[in-house]
């Protein structure tokens, strides 16, 4: 809480730098890195989201699964995994290092992430779990680990890749039958996961792949125009749909089609007009599971909008409004982070940490 209160108040002095140009410290780090270790290995409360086929199938969490049963749900567990692994690339030396390598060490083995992988073929219920959400945390690990020149890393990746080529086979299976956009502000959203997925596709020079995501964003959101902006948010979104289709097209289009595509999008944004968008939402219970997911809302615009302003000249007056917001967003949704209460502190970090440090 204290780091949250430090950077609420960096953000009301009209000089200081856009928080996309603060670099995370080994202080907010340890903060992080807490909180992800105490979910962990926390297998209850979870909400396994499995679909029962049978006796068969009354297992325990750890017994689905072996290595992403903590933090609640999968999804929170595998983004989680990931929070370590960007936290101990970025700050191999500090403090919590060691303990979370030593984690991360009894978690990601072989017989594990196969296990993991297996799951999604154990039934035909199972191929859509955690689709696309889940899907597309688990590619945002992936090329985590891929990216990082360390021994325990390759390891660690090596044994991931079962459950990497799963995820990478059913993505590829599934997107040419998904005719249309799912448009919420929460996890079957489409646009979050197209983004992440053509990170991955890029990273790991998977063209197919690529070219599935690029031509499934250019259909579902090439003609967008005049978002409506004042019907967001919804009440327990953690997403922003409306800036999670920007966030991907921007990686679509150059960057003078991009500008183009955001006039006509949100025609309004340069004045400042853009519905809600521009203003921090708040929790009113960070006890509640869903109301608590407003939080991440607030992590979600803020990123959503330094991707947007990161492609548009300095010139442009959208560019310094989308920073101005991202960093009143930004301090709003850290703030609720290390709340006391496991609802939110069992994934919002994970958030936070992805808006400070992915561009």
């Amino acid at each position: 809480m204290i780091i949250a209160r430090l950077l609420c108040t960096a953000v009301l002095v009209a000089s200081c730098a856009f928080a996309q140009e603060k670099t995370m410290n080994a202080t907010e780090a340890a903060s992080f890195a807490k909180l992800a270790m105490a979910g962990i290995d926390r297998e209850y409360p979870n909400k396994p989201s499995h679909v029962f086929t049978g006796p068969v199938d009354l297992k325990t969490p750890s017994q689905l699964h072996p290595v992403f049963f903590g933090n609640y749900d999968w999804h929170s567990s595998v983004h989680g995994h990931w929070m370590l692994i960007r936290l101990l690339k970025s700050f191999p030396d500090a403090p919590f290092a060691a303990e979370v390598r030593a984690s991360l060490n009894k978690r990601l083995t072989k017989e594990g992430l196969q296990a993991e992988a297996d799951y999604f073929e154990a039934s035909k219920e199972n191929r859509s779990f955690e689709r696309m959400y889940g899907w597309a945390w688990t590619l945002r690990l992936a090329m985590e680990l891929k990216s990082w020149d360390d021994p325990d890393a390759k390891r660690w990746s090596e044994s991931f890749a079962p459950l990497e080529k799963e995820i990478v086979t059913l993505t590829k299976a599934y997107l040419p039958k998904l005719e249309y956009p799912v448009r919420c502000g929460f996890h079957p959203e489409s646009s979050f996961a197209l983004s992440q997925t053509l990170d991955y596709a890029r990273a790991v020079k998977d063209a197919d792949l690529e070219k599935l995501v690029i031509a499934k964003a250019r259909q579902f959101y090439g003609k967008d125009r005049n978002y409506p902006s004042s019907y967001e948010p919804s009440g327990n979104d953690f997403f922003s749909p409306g800036l999670n289709v920007a966030d991907l097209m921007r990686r679509v289009l150059s960057s003078a089609d991009f500008s183009t595509w955001l006039d006509a999008y949100l025609p309004g944004l340069a004045k400042g007009e853009a519905g809600n968008l521009l203003t921090p939402v708040k929790v009113s219970d960070v006890t509640d599971p869903q109301l608590v997911h407003l939080a991440g809302l607030d992590l979600n615009r803020a990123w959503d909008m330094r991707g947007i302003a990161s492609v548009l000249p300095e010139s442009d007056p959208r560019h310094d409004l989308l920073l101005k917001s991202a960093d009143a967003h930004f301090a709003a949704g850290l703030s609720y982070v290390d709340s006391g209460h496991y609802e939110g502190e069992h994934w919002l970090a994970s958030f936070a940490v992805y808006a400070m440090t992915v561009k």
